[in-house]
């Protein structure tokens, strides 16, 4: 028989069985949109998080005191009870190859207010380093110099803090009340997109380190030190040359490090580790339901085998080999499986469109994971029709005839 031909018997026998061939392809349909909804929901988040990481800096390192604490108890006994100095800044910004720009970090919390406006956000004062290092872009205005401004009450703000203190303008020189110390707006920086973690990268407002050590904190500890490496390939040199210098300055000789030297590329690794685990979880528990509608199929064409097994035996009896046999029964298990495919890769493709759409989830549909479920419901077919197709080709044609 002749391709077209087995088609030809192949559409005729599913459209008899209607109910039972829908059932069939509905179980296809609901495994391969799922599979291709479950890898645009873990690819479209893993991109949306890489882009957020790479929003904050691709090069950025971060340096802390390494304290181990819960509840205010110190976990390790060894932990450091180091603190990071002015001292530190000058000697990584003086003495590490690997870096170019460094950053202190101390913040305050407290309530900006501007007339009847106010709003609570954290104060951080930094340096001009901190803007290459967190990519950050003035768009009006000026930052502050760190030389002829380190105790200025100025400042700079991000579109969060404009648009909820200053709804009627630009606030480039007007005045922020902060803890009932006036600080001066000099500059506003450009709108970032918001990231994945929680947090506003518009809602901040800077001012020089040393002003903020000493107007709202009155004390010299540093938080947190943030450099940027020379470029991309230099985070472990950068990161061990940071380590040693801030051990050498301390004559540090204990096991354990005085601080933690973390990079954004460390960062963006080990989440896109946990989200490719993510999307396999995803992608197998969505497979299991292309098993199933599998397995349904080749229920159907059991039974289809058995119903129709006078039929098989008219048709060898009037020449039909058993390869015919096999062919007929298999093209009909691979044709339920292709138009549940179709089927199932548009609602998949609906289904992605409408999460992202109405729920604001990240969707990422790749060809790939299309071109991939497609072909699973090839195989799917002729797997779980096989069998079937194979035991309706070696039925002995005359104890076919006498089937009841």
């Amino acid at each position: 028989m002749t391709p077209l031909m087995l088609v030809r018997i192949a559409l005729k026998a599913l459209l008899l069985n209607r109910m039972r061939t829908f059932l069939s392809v509905l179980g296809i349909v609901i495994g391969v949109a799922a599979v291709i909804t479950m890898v645009a929901m873990g690819e479209g988040s893993k991109r949306s998080i890489q882009a957020s990481m790479t929003s904050m800096g691709t090069k950025a390192i971060t340096i802390m005191p390494n304290f181990q604490r819960r509840g205010g108890v110190q976990l390790d006994a060894n932990s450091s009870p180091e603190v990071l100095e002015e001292a530190d800044v000058k000697l990584l910004r003086d003495k590490a190859r690997y870096i170019n720009a460094v950053s202190p970090m101390v913040t305050a919390n407290g309530q900006a207010v501007v007339g009847n406006n106010n709003r609570p956000v954290t104060l951080s004062g930094v340096t001009s380093d901190y803007l290459v290092i967190r990519n950050y872009t003035i768009e009006d205005g000026v930052m502050f110099d760190d030389a002829t401004d380190r105790m200025a009450k100025v400042c700079v703000i991000g579109q969060t803090v404009v648009t909820n203190l200053f709804p009627e303008g630009n606030p480039v020189g007007k005045t922020i009340r902060y803890r009932g110390i006036p600080l001066k707006v000099i500059g506003t920086l450009e709108a970032k997109p918001a990231n994945d973690f929680g947090q506003d990268p518009n809602d901040v407002i800077l001012a020089p380190y040393q002003s903020v050590m000493k107007r709202f904190n009155g004390n010299t500890d540093i938080r947190t030190i943030f450099a940027n490496s020379i470029g991309e390939g230099y985070a472990a040199q950068a990161t061990e040359e940071i380590m040693n210098l801030l051990k050498e300055r301390r004559h540090w000789t204990a096991p354990t490090d005085p601080f933690m030297v973390r990079t954004q590329e460390e960062m963006i690794n080990m989440i896109t580790s946990t989200s490719d685990m993510l999307s396999i979880v995803l992608t197998a528990i969505a497979g299991i339901s292309l098993l199933v509608g599998g397995i349904g199929i080749m229920n159907i064409m059991y039974v289809s085998v058995t119903e129709r097994t006078r039929e098989i035996g008219l048709r060898m009896a009037l020449g039909a080999r058993g390869r015919d046999i096999l062919l007929q029964f298999l093209f009909e298990s691979v044709m339920i499986s292709l138009l549940g495919g179709l089927l199932g890769i548009i609602l998949g493709l609906c289904s992605s469109e409408f999460i992202r759409v109405f729920l604001s989830w990240p969707m990422n549909i790749t060809v790939t994971s299309v071109a991939v479920s497609f072909g699973v419901c090839f195989v799917t077919g002729v797997f779980f029709g096989w069998y079937p197709a194979r035991k309706a080709s070696r039925l002995d044609p005359i104890e076919a005839l006498r089937f009841e």
